[in-house]
């Protein structure tokens, strides 16, 4: 008998992605697919991880609160992934 992991997700995946397409005019410079992925990446990263197999049952039993405590977690990460891929370059741009 072979199981099937193929539902299982990490929680933080779909808001980071979300989150980082939403912030990406802001940080025109960075705006390819491939910085964009690495940014996705360094936030990610620093999210713990919350695996779940339906993101429906997840959610129901968060509480305002935890939403909220995510909802920052998320911000912050993307926030600091989007400075230390932009200053990452600008290193690399100096080489």
């Amino acid at each position: 008998m072979s199981a099937d992991f193929t539902s299982i997700q990490n929680f933080h995946e779909r808001a980071v992605f979300e989150a980082v397409e939403k912030r990406a005019g802001r940080f025109a410079h960075l705006a390819t697919p491939e910085l964009l992925a690495d940014v996705a990446c360094v936030a990610l990263n620093r999210l713990p991880p919350r695996y779940i197999r339906h993101e429906v049952d997840f959610a129901f039993y968060l509480t305002e609160k935890e939403r909220a405590a995510n909802a920052k977690l998320v911000d912050d990460a993307v926030q600091f992934a989007f400075e230390f891929v932009q200053a990452r370059k600008a290193m690399k741009a100096r080489t």
